[in-house]
């Protein structure tokens, strides 16, 4: 799907036609409609596809007529039945007159854009809007950085009472999401960096001070995905060692329960045993049955206040 929007007087609004100091936004688009721009604005076929390539790494090329800007950017996925997060690339080719993005998804990263939701954005300002995206990408990844620590934060609370092997299953997915986070982070980084010596396309004043920002909101949604993985493994470290706690407890418990009970066992195989008469005792003494068990009775509590004293139960 292909739309062109364009700004005017500080409003933007979608037009028809590639207009010059338009935005033209490709979403997850057909294979004609990808040949079609690259022959119209005489751009390299593998540079126009390279952002639906899940695998595409972050990077700056720079050539003849127009330069391609990779990033990633955060996504929201349904993986294993759960919201999960991921990142995918997003494609970025700067013209002398065209902005052109190229995305598998629809992304929340340049709904802020099209919702007018951005002060001081213009599709003519080509590097400013380059920044303004990288920060507003910045921002999602921070955004669904909190929301996985929430998560994290709900499964820790109820680790006491009502906890479950699949809140294991969801803290490593948690933790996977972060890992990707962690890796698009650093390449984002790299491409920053790189931009930060770009002058090819012309730049204002204040433009700096935007990316400056956009490197201050990279390191620290770097800083916060190295911090939340690592409370996170802790956080499933410690569900790990409750779940085996309890179950020791457990296996202690049946320990105890099964020495009180081999007591009765004990006493019976005596009385059962094929001897002569006169080698039983009580055989021959009024309620002798009744006083066997009440002395069996009476020496199973005692085991029981034995063991609850060492802590068996």
């Amino acid at each position: 799907m292909i739309k062109i929007y364009r700004t005017d007087d500080s409003k933007i609004g979608e037009v028809h036609a590639f207009e010059p100091g338009s935005w033209i936004q490709l979403t997850d688009p057909s294979q004609d409609e990808l040949e079609m721009i690259s022959e119209k604005f005489e751009i390299d076929i593998a540079d126009v596809r390279a952002a639906m390539d899940a695998d595409e790494s972050s990077r700056v090329d720079i050539e003849d007529i127009y330069t391609l800007i990779l990033v990633d950017i955060p996504v929201v996925e349904i993986r294993n039945e759960q919201k999960a997060y991921t990142a995918i690339p997003l494609g970025i080719l700067i013209l002398d007159d065209y902005f052109i993005t190229i995305c598998a998804e629809e992304t929340p990263v340049l709904q802020y854009f099209v919702n007018s939701t951005v002060r001081e954005f213009s599709t003519k300002k080509q590097m400013r809007f380059v920044y303004q995206i990288l920060y507003r990408t910045c921002m999602v990844y921070q955004l669904y950085l909190r929301t996985i620590d929430s998560k994290r934060t709900e499964i820790e609370e109820r680790a006491q009472e009502d906890m479950k092997e699949a809140d294991l299953v969801t803290l490593h997915e948690l933790e996977s999401n972060l890992v990707y986070f962690a890796t698009s982070l650093r390449a984002n980084g790299a491409v920053i960096d790189r931009l930060s010596r770009y002058s090819r396309v012309r730049q204002f004043p204040e433009d700096k001070d935007l990316l400056d920002d956009v490197k201050v909101e990279n390191g620290q949604a770097i800083e916060m995905t190295n911090i939340y993985r690592d409370i996170i493994h802790g956080t499933r470290e410690l569900l790990s060692n409750i779940i085996d706690i309890r179950l020791n407890n457990v296996m202690k418990y049946l320990a105890a329960i099964t020495i009180v009970m081999a007591i009765p066992n004990i006493v019976s195989g005596f009385y059962g045993m094929n001897v002569d008469s006169r080698w039983v005792p009580l055989q021959d003494t009024p309620y002798g049955f009744m006083m066997i068990c009440a002395a069996t009775f009476l020496l199973c509590i005692l085991v029981l206040k034995i063991l609850k004293r060492q802590k068996m139960l």
